[in-house]
């Protein structure tokens, strides 16, 4: 077996089900989960009415690289959403949803190196983690800062680690946090990429779930405006999971550097990563359609609206720039006792902090937070919320 596999933690849902083995959710309450960040919105029909459209394609097996068509769907969803001119021969690939990219991508990137290092945030998405430590590499968290909007405090990594550094992944939106990363923060990263060679790796697959009238600023959007067009050691991952409601579709792309994406779909080639034609039409016709985007976005926001100022009362917890979870501090600062006593006495899922982040210098700045995913229909997100409301004056008077 692989020695690397026995570095691997345990991935944040298997803890979750371990702390709550012993736990009977009270009866006098339905279940609700706001654990998992599964969207729950309906399937556009468009996308489903493509895939029935396509069954013919179920008979061929698809090209890794993906039909050019896809791939001008890609490349043109990029210049409408970002005003950006990106070559789809040479810089767009089709890829199974931006976690199987992730992992993959760093696979590609990583020289097998046992020095050789990957910077992640820290709190972040587990992918980020296994990819590095079964790439060979070592990992180093860099912290995001509560009191600078969860802004990952890049200035943390020392030069000696940056000088090791293979990769660096970046998640803008965050996840769990929803914080947008300013152009200020993408020119530090690229000053260090130039200055070290690492490649960056931009995971942006909650960008089109956004709280305000302003766009998340994407990767590419920004090497573009710090005057780098061919997007040098930069790759961005996005996906239809969140924008489209359609997580077990498995669709994504990635685009950026060519020099870069030319040895990833050789790779992928050898991985066995091609994306059925089917699905490829059906994702062509989720890249064309903004209308249904815009009505999710708006599904979202008005379950923020709504639930954010209600737990707010409460609990330290604010509006997130973007994405689906509200990233929230609980009294008493245990989250996983929090999360016990909650589902416990009112039949509510939330997914403790520490578990989506790593102890360092014997701090883990996930720890005193849960992460609710607000994917469920907003009555429903409603009522999780009032039902934390409750059990936090029940069980935290001073809170009230």
């Amino acid at each position: 077996m692989n020695p690397l596999l026995s570095r691997l933690h345990p991935y944040p849902f298997e803890r979750l089900r371990h702390l709550f083995s012993d736990v009977t959710p009270s009866p006098n309450w339905s279940p609700i989960s706001l654990g998992i960040g599964e969207p729950r919105h309906a399937t556009p029909a468009l996308v489903i009415d493509a895939l029935r459209q396509h069954t013919d394609a179920l008979a061929t097996y698809p090209a890794t690289a993906g039909s050019l068509a896809f791939r001008q769907a890609c490349a043109g969803w990029l210049h409408r959403r970002y005003q950006l001119d990106v070559n789809p021969e040479t810089q767009v690939l089709p890829v199974n949803g931006s976690r199987e990219a992730l992992f993959a991508f760093a696979q590609t990137v990583l020289d097998g190196d046992p020095q050789s290092v990957v910077v992640s945030p820290n709190p972040f998405y587990q992918i980020y983690e296994g990819a590095a430590l079964l790439g060979g590499a070592q990992i180093h968290y860099a912290p995001s800062l509560p009191n600078a909007n969860f802004a990952v405090d890049w200035d943390s990594v020392p030069a000696e680690v940056w000088k090791r550094t293979r990769l660096v992944f970046v998640c803008s939106p965050g996840n769990p946090t929803g914080a947008v990363m300013p152009l200020t923060e993408w020119q530090k990263l690229f000053s260090l990429s130039d200055q070290y060679g690492f490649v960056l790796a931009s995971d942006e697959c909650y960008s089109e779930i956004y709280h305000s009238e302003t766009p998340p600023l994407g990767g590419l959007q920004a090497a573009a405006l710090c005057g780098r067009p061919d997007f040098k050691r930069l790759v961005s991952f996005t996906s239809l999971s969140k924008r489209s409601n359609v997580p077990g579709l498995r669709s994504g792309f990635v685009a950026g550097d060519a020099e870069l994406i030319a040895p990833f779909l050789r790779y992928r080639t050898y991985h066995g990563s091609a994306m059925g034609g089917m699905v490829q039409e059906a994702s062509i016709a989720a890249w064309n359609d903004e209308a249904h985007v815009q009505s999710n976005r708006a599904l979202y926001r008005d379950k923020f609206q709504q639930v954010t100022p209600l737990l707010a009362q409460v609990m330290e917890v604010a509006m997130p720039d973007a994405g689906f979870y509200l990233w929230a501090g609980v009294p008493g600062g245990d989250d996983e006792a929090f999360a016990r006593s909650l589902l416990a006495q009112y039949n509510v899922t939330v997914l403790p902090g520490r578990y989506l982040a790593r102890e360092v210098n014997g701090i883990n700045p996930g720890q005193g937070r849960i992460r609710m995913a607000l994917v469920a229909q907003p009555d429903e997100c409603l009522e999780a919320a009032k039902r934390i409301v409750s059990f936090i004056q029940t069980s935290h008077p001073s809170q009230h």
